[in-house]
Formats: C-alpha cells, structure tokens, sequence
C-alpha cells in the first residue's frame, strides 16, 4: 500500500474520530472503521518486510494505563488521552525514533490515576502510527499493537510510569482442529454481524478473509464486545488453541443474548402491529358502517348499557356515577387498556339488584308450619322469626298509619334484623337459616367467614389494582339477584385479626342498621342498601367476637338436644335421610326407641345431632351389606343389634359412673365446653409427706385457685366438717382430673374440688347419681355460674339423676325443657355444707378392728 495512501486513510479516521468523539473520556476506545483492517494488514506486511521487528524492541518501555480497554497484537486502535502525565509521556514518545510505548489495562476501571499494583501484568507493546491534538486540550492518537509482554519491574512512577519488559511469545499449534475453530470464530462473528446493523458488511468481509488464527482471535476480539476480564484472560493465554476455545465460548453466548433480544423485539413488534392493525381495521368498519347506516358493536354495547342503567332504577348517586362512565366509555377505543375496567365495572353496577326484591309470605301459621317440619325445638328462635313476620304484616297493614313524617330523619324506620345464632356445633344453625328463608318466601345465601383475614373480603378491592372486583357481600347479593335475601354469615367467631387486616371491623357497618342502608364498598364507590337483608350470623362462642360487633346484633342462645328430642329428630329427620341416601325402604330396617337410645347414650354423647347421623348411617350401610349378600331381609334395630353393628361402646355407662364414684374422693362436676355440657370427675388422693399439693390434668390458672381455694376451706372447718384437724400435717395431698390431654380452666368445679377433698378426708363416698356445679369462696359460700342449662342437660345425658348448683342460678332452669326437669332432682345450695351434707353417703359406723383406718383413712390406688 503507498505511504500516501496510508497516511490519507489514517488522516480521514483521525478527522472522523475526532468529530464524532470529541466528549468521550480518556481511554475510550472508539469504533473502528472498515477500511482499518486493510492498514493493519499492509502496516504488518510492510514490517515484516523490515526484518523481525520484536529484536528492535527495548527492555524499557513507558506504560499507557488504559481504562477499560485491552489493545491487542497485530490490531489498530483508536485511544484519546486528557491527563497531563499521559500528554507528556506521548509527546516524548513522538520526540523519538521508535515510538513505542506498553499498553496495560487498570484492574479497576473507577481509579483516575492508577499505580503498579492497579495493572495487570500482561500488556501489549505498540507502535504510536498518527497523533492529533483537539480543541479541548486532549490528544487522539492511533497505535497498533506489536507483541505481548509482561510486566517485570516498574523503575519509574513521574512523571510517568517506565517499566521493565519482557516479550512473550505466541504458541500457534498445527492441525485440522486450530483451523476449524478458527473458522467457527469466524463464522460466529459473521452470524453476529447479521444481528448488529451497526457493524459495516466490509469489516465483515476483512475478517471472513483472514487465514491466520493467531490474527483471526485477535482481529475478532478487538471488535467483539466483552467483559474486561474475559478481552484480559484472551491476552493473557499463550496457546492459540485456548485462545480460540475461550473466542469462540464468548461469541457463541453473545450471539445467544443477540438471538434473544431479536426474539423479544420481534415479538413487541408484531403486537404493535397487530394492535395498530386492528385500530386501523376498526377505523375502516365504522366508516363503512356509518355509510350504510348501521352501529358498530361498541355503539350497540354502550346503548345496551344505557338500557341496562334505565331497567336497573338506582338511587341517583349511583345513575349519575353510572352515565359519567358511561360516556366516558363511548369516547375511549376499544383497544384501550381502560376500556375493559370501565365496562366491567357498569356491568357490575347493573347487574346488582338495587330495586329487584322477593314478596315476603307474612302467613304466620305457614311460617310456623315450616319451621316444625324443618326443626324440632328451638322454640326461641321459632319466636323470634315468627315475631319478626308478625311485626312486618301488621306494619304492611298500617302503611297509611304510619309514615316516615311521625319520625325524624335521625330516626327513620328499621326494615332489617340482625340475629346471632350461638350454640354447639350440630344444633343446626345453619340449616336453620335455609328453614327461615323458606319460611318468609325469600332467597337465602351463605357466606363463610371461618379463617377470613383480609377486609377487602368485605369491602372489595379499589379500582386502582389490576383484577379489582367488589367484596364478597356484593357479590353475593348479586348472585342471590334480590336486595331482601336471608344472608347468613357463618362462623363470624373464626375472623383472624392480624397484620393482615381486621374484617370484624369492616363487618360493623354491614350489621349496623343504621349504617347499612348506605354500605358503600371499595369498588363501586357509590352506596348499596343493605337494610333489606334479613342477616342471620352463626358464631360456637360468644367470647371471639369483638364487643362492638356483639353489640350490633341481637344474640339466641341455641342449646345442646336432650335424649328425646334427638330420638324425636331421628325419627323425624335423620333416619329418612339416611333410608333414602342408603337405598333402603321403610321396612327394611326399623329403629326402635331403645335402639336410639342405645345409640345416643353408648355412641354420641354430643350436644347437636351430627355424630348421631353418622352412626345410623353407618348401620345403614352394614344393613345394606347384609340384604345384598341376601343374609337378611330386614332388621329390627333394639339396643342389643345396635350394640352388634356398631361394636364397643365409645363412651362410658352409669355403671361406669358408680365404679368411679365408689372409691372416697372421687367427685363428678359438671362443665361446660364450646361443644356444649359434660361431666368430668375429680380425683383427690393422699399420701405420707410433708403438706404439699399438687395439681394435675392440665388445668389452667383459674382451676388451679379455685383448688387451692378448696382445700384452704377444708382445712379451715375440718372440725365442723367432722374431719381431723391434722390431718394436712403429715400428708401430701394430690388433686387430678382425668383427660389430660383436654385443657379445662374455670371457676365451677370449686365445690366438686371441695367434696372430693372432704370424700378423702372423711372416707365417706360421694354419691355415683349426683353430679355438681359451683364456684366457692374461702368463706365455704357456692356462687353462681354459667352454661347452667348445658352442664344439666349434660347431667341427664350421662343418667345422672341428681344436679347440685348454686341457688343464685334456680332461675335459670326455667330454660330447660320439661322432662328434664322432671328426670332430675336440682338441689339448690348457698354454702359448702350443704353441698357436703347432699353430696356424700351417709357415715357408716366403723368396724372394731378398723377404728384407726377410719380416722384417717387413705384411699385405693
């Protein structure tokens, strides 16, 4: 190539570099020009020309810092430099003849004026071919790159740095296999070149055309994009082999990331093509459709929703809201991202009920009617409805009467009611509801709230999240398509309150009759009457609600089923079902009263009926088997077939009872628990010690002081109560109730503490029939306590025939139902003695021989 020729080329790249790059910072490289490769072949051939140019090289070379840069053998670079000891070591180097200089890379890109120990230790020494020197004060230059080196000692560091060098040599192997991976290299980079417009077809070209490897990685590498680290490790291996191993691992992944991003942009650029297509197609139809007189389908939709908002007859707050979105959506594309919000909010608006409402069936002897053949009992609720019914037919009767001028606006009338159903599982609350709502002709919906956290359950979610929707009140509203249903709100004592949320409190202005006529959720934002609803909630404990809720509704208590009454609902209810689930006829299998009773008292021992209709189910299938393996053709269910389908016994027997009350202090109590009444024995015994007591059966604070409260009377009157005075000094008492693994807490079982405490003491037995209730004081006073009519109905349940409760609760047995009242004998009592005197046998006088047990007897492990 003639001298003109190169110094014209290297001139217009100067010139060019310069005005396209004139901002960058010192030691950016720029992009090459195509015709560059063309002066790197000539500058190598005219050196080879010259005789072998590395014995010409000095061991004492200054050292170019670049940042982020790795110039290579055989390549020409671009750099322009703006710091004083680089200006000043390039002009020293273009005052001389040779005009070489090392190149090395900084280690850390961010460090303005690195040192030695900020270098690698392999650089390339290259030849300074062209300088210009810019407006700004800072110098671009061109260098091409010679040989490697390596970096033995730094003699100098100002006002440059001057280093000790040594030469590496190249390693090019021979063979089929350098060659083809110099040809991948090759074909890579020109599969990437396809995917990067920027790089020119002629640098292409040049390099498809390279035959050496050595220059192939080379070459490639100084065009390639990569990380610092990787550019310096492909300096930095010796073997031409390696070298293209690690050239042809980082072109193969960047042409991977290439081929991706083309995918992805694709991708972007066909959906806005699309999208822009069918505007375009959109646009076309609705002129075509204006010129023939027709209405597209986003006109037709609006005018439906405008129809929809005229049959929907809402409150004026709600049309207003309703036609502003309205318009809106008739201005906006159907393409639109906010389109489909706006038109499925108006779908909800209207599609709920605002006006649409069931008739009410204000017959009162048909509401009664119903709920008998529904329910058996639950005589209070049965009230309640009917009262409710009778309230609402006298009202429709008196319309003219009564007008809403007789009232002030703060005191406008109530339409709904509130109710809360409490009461163990099984009494049939829920069913309970269903029976009501077909009782007043209205629709009824459920909805659960055991385990709701979050109070956008009950309020919805704002607009303003992606796949908001209103709560779930709405929408059952809108699912039930009538603003007055029976809507049940099941286990509103299982809310969780956490961080997460409280929806008890977003529940207070849905039970609020004098908030819900304007319930306004997060989604609709505009209010809803909700004080049509009749709203019935289902809670096992009264306690897990929040006051400020409890207060809002009217609570009915719902008790456990004596024995008759579940006899009665089996016959009635549960045995039919399970004949007619089973497949069974009516005379198939008939179940005798004894057979029930057998069930009920051996089997269940529940408060509700659920356990109850799962054994006579499964005596169903048993008879089942047997009529299809043609064993028989019916059966007579008595207490003993019972007894033969259904195996062991689960729960234990009156003689059961009388064993365990036979031994000296044992004592049965009477508790209550969130599944209704049961009876739970207290065990006392002694033996020589030190006075100390213990308590066990894992009971809680409360029970732990009502015994010690026991056995602190006791030892106060042991002289009236007839016991030894010393009797605590030389013994270690040791007070237990069975069933360990149950939690039990409470103050009622103080007396049956006392009387077991008093049993051992006297060695007088406590009667196996007579169960008790009862709190005491240290004064030996019985105070009142709760669950009465649970713990008795418990009591008769186990075939208990005496109750001993406070006097202060004998009002309370007015709840429980007649022949309760006439199995059980109640003894009301005000202090310990009474109970002691009722409780236990009568003394029996000693035997001669046993005179000194009797004194102080102990009682039988």
């Amino acid at each position: 190539m003639p001298a003109s020729r190169w110094i014209s080329s290297l001139q217009d790249m100067i010139n060019w570099l310069s005005e396209e790059h004139a901002g960058l910072e010192e030691y950016n490289s720029f992009p090459l020009l195509p015709h560059i490769l063309q002066l790197e072949e000539d500058a190598l051939a005219d050196k080879a020309s010259e005789g072998d140019e590395k014995n010409q090289i000095p061991h004492l070379l200054p050292v170019l810092p670049l940042r982020g840069l790795v110039v290579y053998p055989h390549t020409a670079v671009p750099l322009t430099i703006g710091q004083s000891r680089s200006i000043k070591l390039v002009d020293e180097v273009m005052a001389g003849d040779e005009r070489l200089i090392a190149l090395v890379s900084s280690r850390n890109p961010d460090i303005d004026t690195p040192g030695p120990s900020d270098l690698f230790l392999v650089g390339t020494v290259a030849m300074v071919h062209r300088l210009f020197r810019a407006p700004d004060n800072t110098i671009r230059l061109v260098v091409q790159g010679l040989a490697r080196c390596r970096f033995k000692e730094f003699v100098q560091e100002e006002p440059y740095l001057k280093a000790e060098i040594e030469l590496l040599p190249e390693t090019v192997e021979a063979g089929l296999e350098l060659e083809a991976l110099a040809r991948n290299a090759r074909d890579q980079f020109e599969h990437i070149a396809e995917m990067v417009p920027s790089i020119p077809r002629e640098l292409v070209s040049s390099v498809t055309m390279l035959e050496d490897p050595l220059q192939t990685v080379y070459t490639i590498a100084n065009f390639q994009r990569m990380d610092l680290e990787e550019a310096q490790t492909l300096l930095e291996l010796d073997s031409t082999s390696s070298k293209l191993h690690k050239l042809v691992g980082i072109l193969t992944h960047e042409a991977e990331v290439l081929e991706m991003g083309q995918k992805i942009q694709n991708e972007a650029r066909s959906e806005i093509d699309k999208v822009q297509r069918e505007y375009f197609l959109r646009e076309q139809l609705k002129a075509i459709q204006r010129e023939l007189g027709e209405s597209d389908e986003q006109t037709a939709e609006v005018e439906e929703f405008r129809q929809k908002i005229e049959a929907a007859h809402m409150p004026e707050e709600a049309e207003k809201q309703a036609r502003r979105e309205l318009d809106r959506l008739s201005r906006l594309p159907t393409a639109a991202a906010e389109y489909g919000v706006i038109r499925t909010y108006l779908d909800w608006l209207v599609t709920l009920p605002w006006s649409a409402a069931t008739p009410d069936n204000l017959d009162i002897s048909h509401a009664r009617q119903v709920l008998d053949q529904d329910h058996y009992g639950l005589k209070d609720v049965k009230e309640r409805i009917l009262e409710f019914l009778a309230v609402r037919k006298l009202r429709k009767e008196r319309a003219n009467e009564l007008t809403q001028t007789s009232l002030d606006e703060a005191h406008r009338l109530r339409e709904g009611v509130i109710l809360c159903f409490v009461g163990p599982p099984g009494v049939g609350k829920t069913s309970l509801g269903r029976s009501i709502a077909r009782a007043m002709g209205r629709k009824f919906v459920r909805m659960s709230l055991g385990g709701m956290r979050d109070e956008a359950e009950i309020r919805g979610h704002r607009r303003t999240y992606i796949g908001a929707m209103p709560g779930r009140i709405l929408q059952a509203f809108r699912r039930v398509e009538t603003r007055n249903p029976v809507f049940m709100l099941d286990e509103v004592d299982k809310l969780v309150f956490d961080f997460h949320g409280d929806p008890a409190s977003a529940l207070l202005e849905v039970l609020d009759p004098e908030q819900n006529v304007e319930f306004r959720d997060h989604y609709l934002e505009v209010p809803f009457d909700l004080s049509q609803a009749m709203f019935i909630t289902t809670a096992n404990l009264l306690e897990p609600i929040p006051e400020p809720l409890r207060d809002r509704m009217e609570i009915i208590l719902l008790s456990g089923y004596t024995d008759n009454e579940k006899i009665a609902i089996a016959n009635g209810y549960l045995v039919p079902r399970q004949l007619m689930e089973n497949g069974l006829r009516p005379d198939e299998v008939n179940f005798t009263q004894a057979g029930l009773q057998k069930i009920i008292r051996s089997y269940t021992r529940e408060a509700g009926v659920r356990n109850l209709e799962r054994e006579i189910g499964s005596i169903c299938r048993k008879v089942v088997t047997q009529i299809a393996e043609g064993s028989t053709e019916t059966v007579e269910l008595d207490a003993d077939k019972a007894q033969e389908l259904l195996g062991r016994p689960t729960f234990f027997s009156d003689e059961e009872i009388m064993l365990r009350t036979s031994i000296p202090g044992v004592a049965t109590g009477l508790a209550w628990t969130p599944v209704g009444g049961d009876i739970l024995f207290i065990e006392a015994t002694r033996m020589p010690g030190s006075k100390d007591f213990q308590i066990t059966g894992s009971i809680g604070n409360v029970m732990q002081e009502s015994a010690r409260a026991a056995l602190s009377y006791v030892r106060a009157k042991a002289k009236s109560l007839g016991l030894n005075a010393d009797f605590f000094e030389k013994s270690d008492i040791h007070l237990h109730v069975p069933t360990g693994a149950q939690p039990k807490d409470g103050p009622s079982a103080g007396v049956a503490m006392a009387t077991a405490l008093v049993s051992l003491i006297s060695g007088r037995s406590v009667r196996a029939d007579v169960g008790m209730t009862g709190e005491i004081s240290l004064r030996g006073q019985v105070l009142p306590v709760g669950g009465i009519k649970e713990k008795v109905l418990a009591a008769h349940r186990s075939g208990l025939k005496t109750v001993i409760l406070p006097a202060r609760n004998q009002a309370e047995l007015e709840d429980l139902p007649p022949e309760v009242l006439q199995a059980l004998n109640f003894i009301p009592v005000d202090s310990i003695e009474e109970v002691i005197q009722a409780a236990l046998e009568p003394e029996k006088s000693p035997e001669p021989d046993a005179e000194q047990e009797a004194k102080e007897p102990l009682p039988h492990e």
